[in-house]
């Protein structure tokens, strides 16, 4: 063997039942540079196998306890590519080569064992499988790179929903941390309801877009501090539509689930919410769970045209709302999240506060 081929010794694993034989293929294997393990056994040689990677395998014929075939195909069980080099003295040895072939051996060597014909065979079988490794290799670190970029790219794309979900928020008011807290307040009520982590993300992701649309709403009415005329509540209630047209023809999962998010956050179990007066389960449940989690924050923080509620206060409206405004199940995995809710709001209280 050429050791400059080759970064590391491969790794061989040597079964037969002689052991004159078996010291005999060792032998010559490390002369090329093989770490050879050898077993008479081929159950102790098969939990080696499971417990060990293996490079190349040299198994006889005839073994106790099972055949070599047999062993070939409970080897094969756990290593589909492996270079496997089966040798015999059996003198008419045509069925059994094709039997071997077909178990799964890579190449078939008779006894007694020819060295020049043996170095030639595990030189080429080693330079296969350091190929096999090679690639292996290179596939694990371009798989690598591309999971640190695909990374890269969600954080940029995290980072630009972030911008875009503070600039509605900065226009209606001074509390930058609301879409965090949303976002907070939202995965705790879904996560006892989405079972799946990528689900459960994109929720999370897509509940601080809920208000982009006040966007389109001028600012006479956004920061009035005084209550809205009824003219001025129906521009107001538009920012849902606007939310949603904005969002919706997007191809990122999170922004077109941010468009439902941003039509749907203001509807009632009732019917009685807008634009569209789903009613009960018609309302997407993103749309449901951020309801609460926009209600609850919208009341507990300072806006122009109040003050901050006492948080019990705001607990209490929520389940005064269970029901009507708000899904009853949602609401109760809410209130039952009492500790964790205050958490999130004391973490990300804003500075003013």
């Amino acid at each position: 063997m050429d050791s400059d081929l080759y970064q590391q010794p491969l790794r061989a694993l040597s079964v037969d039942g002689d052991g004159i034989s078996l010291q005999l293929i060792q032998s010559l294997a490390e002369e090329m540079g093989l770490m050879v393990k050898s077993y008479q056994s081929p159950l102790q040689a098969l939990d080696y196998a499971v417990a060990n990677e293996v490079d190349l395998v040299f198994v006889d014929y005839v073994l106790p306890e099972m055949d070599g075939l047999a062993f070939i195909k409970k080897f094969r069980m756990w290593y589909k590519d492996v270079p496997l080099i089966m040798t015999t003295a059996v003198t008419d040895g045509i069925q059994l080569k094709l039997a071997a072939l077909e178990a799964g051996a890579t190449e078939f060597l008779s006894k007694p064992l020819n060295s020049m014909d043996f170095r030639a065979r595990v030189k080429s079988l080693s330079s296969l499988r350091s190929a096999q490794l090679q690639l292996r290799d290179r596939a694990l670190l371009l798989e690598k790179e591309v999971a640190v970029a695909t990374e890269q790219i969600v954080a940029r794309e995290m980072e630009t929903l972030g911008v875009l979900s503070k600039a509605a928020e900065f226009k209606d008011t001074d509390t930058g941390n609301h879409v965090k807290r949303v976002a907070g307040y939202s995965r705790i009520i879904g996560e006892k309801l989405i079972t799946d982590p990528a689900e459960l993300d994109l929720l999370v992701h897509a509940a601080p877009l809920h208000d982009v649309g006040k966007v389109g709403i001028p600012d006479i009415i956004l920061l009035k501090p005084g209550k809205l005329t009824q003219e001025e509540w129906d521009v107001m209630k538009k920012h849902a539509v606007i939310g949603e047209k904005i969002l919706s023809d997007c191809e990122n999962r999170v922004l077109r689930t941010g468009a439902i998010i941003a039509k749907t956050h203001h509807e009632r179990v009732d019917g009685m919410g807008y634009p569209a007066g789903l009613v009960g389960d018609a309302i997407p449940l993103v749309g449901r769970i951020v309801a609460i989690a926009d209600v609850f924050d919208a009341l507990t923080t300072i806006r122009p045209y109040k003050d901050a509620w006492p948080h019990e206060k705001a607990f209490s409206l929520i389940f005064e709302g269970r029901g009507t405004q708000f899904d009853c199940e949602l609401a109760d995995i809410f209130l039952a999240k009492k500790s964790e809710i205050l958490q999130v709001c004391e973490a990300l209280k804003d500075s003013s506060s």
